[in-house]
């Protein structure tokens, strides 16, 4: 299909968002670039990890999607004492007619919120998660599909790590992207004050249909790449592994101990054409791809003591491999 025709049809497909964004507003202050990275998530059929402290409104970020895509939303708080059948549901045996029946848990929705994902043990996480990768969950002799769209939005509070059940990190890499969530700046709080002090439920309007959200990911399948694009991605995710193969870069050889796995490099591609879809273009730029690097590299390169000791974190490696690598 030649461009000009991808073209009108990303157009036609993306124009409701700006609607999306719209709803959004209402209810939420700034945090533009948090709600359109949950909406990359989304078209491209991944999951997010929120870390921010308590009270920067990420469960009404997702509450409010849910209502503006016209989904199914549940709340999921992890505790320590949580079960894995508390989230994915369990087998009630009816003594009366001597049979099993299924009780779905609330993973059965389209938007979920596990709040404070690293509070509830391994064996918890371990469900939600296989469900996030399996779109489907096992209740006895049953397999039972996960509604469409669904996407899990997990948060994590970096301040507090008291009992807390820290995430492996191949858990972790299951996740599309990682956002931080920061404080709203002077006059957004302001507005923040002037419009939530009254405690009125503000009305959001129905947007999206599920069927609307798979109609535009066919679309964001055809927006174009270019192969030099795609050799980008490829030193991208290659300079996480092998920093002394890149002269800019080679005196972090020694500050990474593990660098992405090839899932960051498929998610990497598949964000940079979401952006590009929520952009209006029908083909992706360099430029797509660094804006989204940092939400997808974040989590997934594992660091040394060195790395440490020099209090050098992920960010700082990621900016220098985005600044320092050769773009096409």
């Amino acid at each position: 299909m030649l461009i000009e025709a991808i073209q009108g049809k990303v157009e036609q497909s993306s124009a409701i968002l700006g609607e999306v964004r719209a709803e959004m507003a209402k209810v939420i202050v700034g945090q533009a670039e948090i709600i359109d990275r949950l909406l990359i998530g989304i078209l491209s059929n991944g999951h997010v990890l929120i870390e921010g402290v308590p009270g920067l409104a990420k469960t009404l970020i997702i509450s409010s999607l849910a209502s503006v895509f016209d989904a199914a939303f549940a709340r999921i708080q992890f505790t320590p004492d949580l079960l894995p059948a508390d989230v994915t549901g369990t087998m009630i045996f009816n003594p009366k007619s001597g049979e099993f029946s299924t009780k779905k848990g609330p993973i059965f929705a389209n938007f979920i919120l596990a709040d404070e994902i690293n509070r509830a043990p391994s064996k918890v996480q371990s469900a939600l998660l296989e469900a996030m990768q399996e779109r489907q969950v096992t209740l006895g002799d049953s397999t039972l599909a996960l509604p469409n769209p669904f996407f899990v939005m997990a948060t994590q509070n970096p301040i507090e790590q008291e009992g807390t059940y820290p995430l492996p990190e191949a858990q972790v890499d299951r996740f599309f992207m990682k956002l931080i969530i920061k404080y709203p700046a002077f006059e957004e709080e302001r507005q923040i004050l002037n419009r939530m002090v009254s405690e009125k439920d503000i009305p959001l309007r129905k947007v999206l249909s599920p069927k609307d959200v798979e109609n535009m990911r066919e679309v964001i399948n055809l927006v174009h790449m270019e192969e030099k694009l795609k050799d980008y991605i490829l030193h991208l995710i290659q300079a996480t592994r092998h920093p002394e193969r890149y002269p800019r870069i080679s005196s972090m050889n020694g500050l990474i101990e593990f660098g992405a796995s090839p899932r960051a490099t498929i998610y990497l591609a598949r964000a940079a054409k979401a952006f590009a879809y929520m952009s209006g273009r029908a083909y992706v730029i360099p430029d797509d791809i660094k804006a989204v690097g940092r939400d997808v590299l974040r989590h997934r390169i594992i660091l040394t003591y060195e790395a440490e000791a020099e209090a050098i974190g992920s960010e700082e490696i990621i900016n220098r491999i985005l600044d320092e690598i050769e773009v096409p």
